[in-house]
């Protein structure tokens, strides 16, 4: 009965005759996941992600060793053993700290791009479609943003806030949104006056509704893409202010944390710092590749190569 169903379902999923509009949908999904199969670096970055995934959700059952429990009769051990990838100088299991560290980077970057993206769509697809002194206004609070290096603006808001993970995804959303705005933006002149834009409002919908219902689905796809390859940005960004120590505080397990503690043993325990700084690299590079084919994925222009 396998046998059947599948060849049968996978005909149904091919077929350029759709029936049904779920039956049109399904087919589209589905031609959307073999082009982005076929994609070999855009695979490896989804198995890095779903990877982190796992490991983030499933940390307290994969980590040897509680993550920020002191043993100093074991501290600076080198990689081997019982300590996969050594202890820091407080004896603490490295590979823990990195695997309960997931959590705390996952909740980063999703927070941060909960909020930042939503706040740019809004800013730039009302500032497109409205024009006027609307959009001169919100775009010139855009450029002001925009005008200071993310790191530094993000420094300066932390500095005034406070040390903490929660002023730290306050200070990356505040400094993100405005690339998110100018993407919105630009998207929503080229197609707001697009002719069913223009049937659209000759049927007496509301600015709100135009927005809401056609123009913000329209731009969804560009966010999506630029949001998945800023994510490597915003763990960067995340993992320097953990670095300076104006991230995520001890003891908790935060990658640039680690690196900034273990940079005192770089030369003779360099395992301390090196480890978490692979993760930082591994995961960066996974949203990476994942952003780059989700762009050839979903830009009209790269569908066609």
């Amino acid at each position: 009965m396998r046998a059947r169903l599948f060849p049968r379902l996978r005909a149904w999923l091919t077929s350029d005759d759709p029936t049904s509009r779920a039956q049109a949908r399904c087919g589209r999904a589905c031609h959307a996941w073999l082009r982005f199969m076929e994609n070999r670096p855009a695979v490896a970055g989804l198995m890095i992600i779903l990877t982190l995934l796992t490991v983030a959700a499933a940390a307290p059952a994969l980590a040897p060793f509680a993550p920020n429990t002191p043993d100093l009769q074991n501290r600076l051990l080198p990689m081997g053993g019982a300590h996969w990838l050594g202890t820091d100088e407080l004896g603490r299991d490295i590979l823990s700290r990195i695997i309960h560290g997931a959590r705390l980077t996952l909740y980063v970057v999703f927070l941060v791009a909960s909020i930042a993206a939503p706040i740019g769509l809004i800013v730039g697809t009302v500032s497109g479609y409205a024009g006027g002194w609307a959009d001169r206004v919100l775009m010139r609070v855009t450029d002001v943003f925009l005008a200071f290096p993310k790191l530094i603006l993000a420094l300066a808001l932390v500095s005034a806030l406070g040390p903490g993970i929660e002023n730290a995804v306050i200070a990356i959303a505040v400094t993100s949104w405005p690339a998110y705005a100018r993407i919105a933006r630009a998207e929503t002149l080229t197609c707001r006056r697009a002719g069913f834009i223009q049937a659209v409002r000759l049927q007496g919908a509301t600015p709100f509704r135009i927005i809401r219902g056609h123009i913000i689905p329209l731009c969804a796809p560009s966010l999506i893409v630029r949001v998945t390859l800023d994510m490597a940005g915003i763990i960067l960004t995340a993992a320097g202010l953990g670095f300076l120590g104006l991230g995520a505080q001890p003891p908790l397990p935060e990658w640039g944390a680690m690196i900034s503690s273990g940079r005192k043993f770089l030369l003779d325990q360099w395992w301390v710092a090196t480890m978490p700084g692979v993760a930082i690299f591994l995961v960066s590079l996974g949203f990476n590749l994942l952003g780059d084919g989700l762009r050839d994925l979903l830009d009209p222009a790269e569908g066609g190569r």
